[in-house]
């Protein structure tokens, strides 16, 4: 009955069970499923557990990729000390472009699970 009432200017369905629920609300209440929104919107001030930021790394494998800059900031010391040997290459300057695009479009889970630990 109650996916069937109309809901209130405050108020959305759940697009996993159809619950009325806060327009705010980001977990069901009924089911527990994360909902997401149509006017969800990129935060790319977070920061993850270790004090990462996404945008940095992503900004820094713009500017500065080519030297591995961003590597070490990740905490990936080796791989940045490879960027830096091969950077008369250029070759680490295309493979940070390509790092760039893929930090910008990794959301914030996959950032924290593969950058966000100590």
């Amino acid at each position: 009955m109650d996916k069937l009432a109309a809901k209130n200017i405050d108020e959305k369905f759940c697009s996993e069970c159809g619950s009325k629920i806060k327009s705010k609300a980001e977990i069901c209440p009924q089911c527990g499923v994360r909902q997401i929104g149509q006017n969800a919107t990129i935060n790319f001030g977070q920061v993850a557990p270790n004090g990462k930021s996404k945008m940095a790394a992503a900004l820094l494998a713009f500017f500065l990729g080519g030297f591995g800059i961003h590597k070490f900031y990740l905490g990936q010391v080796g791989q940045g000390i490879l960027y830096l040997l091969f950077c008369w290459t250029l070759i680490p300057a295309f493979i940070a472009f390509i790092e760039f695009i893929l930090y910008l479009t990794m959301n914030d889970e996959t950032f924290n699970q593969k950058y966000g630990h100590a």
